[in-house]
């Protein structure tokens, strides 16, 4: 069996398959860690979303923040934006099958074995391996349960900035939240600068990018969400698999255990 990790789909289906054809992945016997944002901005967001689904237990998916996006239209009374490609996912008829299976997504994963983490945006330095695993838990009960209507409802938003353990309610899942799907640049006490989108390069005062700033476990950590990273972190056990594929880049996979990169055109 082959572990493979792949970047942002973001719907971009024609590009999904392809590089998958390139190490002739099949799910009896490899499997597919997916760094969320599975759907959305590209043109075939029904179908990759039935695709990943159809992996059964050969995809390893978490949620990114266009999937919560996806999420906070279904059940918690939002509007799509201007720039959304999710219609055809709403108006489906297995829409809550799909639905429903993404709230049995994580938001962070952990393979022991590998010292390896897997979250949309990353894994704050702020955290433990422990603490990651039972905040991104702690969200996940509530995305499954009766109370996901009312998250969703209330997810958007910058506050509060950093992270305190007596957080509550809303605060304390939105928090989490945002570290787990959206976080790029950081301060050293771990407020987050939420607003800032370019390069690494570009963080600003009193920030910087949350891959700088040092680990005391060695943890490798898989994330998405920044395409202007074009993969890049100068840091070997810190990959950055978003390469832009919606927006004409490129989608990228790796070997998990070869850190074997495969891309291809979009």
């Amino acid at each position: 069996m082959t572990d493979y990790a792949i970047g942002d789909i973001q719907g971009c289906y024609d590009p999904l398959k392809a590089v998958l054809a390139k190490v002739d992945f099949s799910p009896s016997r490899d499997r597919l860690w997916v760094a969320g944002d599975l759907i959305n901005r590209g043109p075939a967001s029904l179908k990759t979303l039935r695709y990943i689904e159809s992996l059964g237990e050969a995809a390893v998916v978490v949620l990114g923040n266009h999937d919560l996006h996806f999420l906070a239209v279904a059940l918690g009374g939002h509007g799509l934006k201007r720039k959304d490609t999710l219609e055809d996912i709403l108006n489906a008829p297995d829409c809550h099958k799909l639905v429903n299976w993404l709230r049995q997504q994580h938001l962070c994963v952990h393979d022991s074995e590998r010292n390896l983490m897997m979250a949309h945006a990353g894994v704050p330095h702020i955290w433990s391996i422990e603490q990651a695993l039972a905040y991104a838990r702690e969200v996940e009960e509530v995305i499954r349960g009766d109370q996901a209507g009312e998250y969703f409802s209330l997810m958007y938003g910058n506050k509060p900035e950093g992270w305190n353990d007596r957080f509550t309610g809303m605060d304390r899942w939105r928090a989490i939240t945002n570290y787990f799907t959206r976080m790029r640049f950081i301060a050293n006490d771990g407020r987050l600068e939420l607003t800032a989108k370019e390069s690494a390069g570009t963080a600003p005062e009193g920030f910087a990018p949350w891959f700088e700033f040092s680990r005391t476990d060695n943890l490798r950590v898989i994330f998405g969400h920044w395409a202007a990273l074009e993969g890049r972190t100068g840091i070997e056990r810190f990959v950055g698999l978003d390469t832009g594929c919606v927006w004409g880049g490129a989608l990228t996979m790796m070997n998990l255990d070869t850190a074997e990169k495969i891309r291809c055109g979009c």
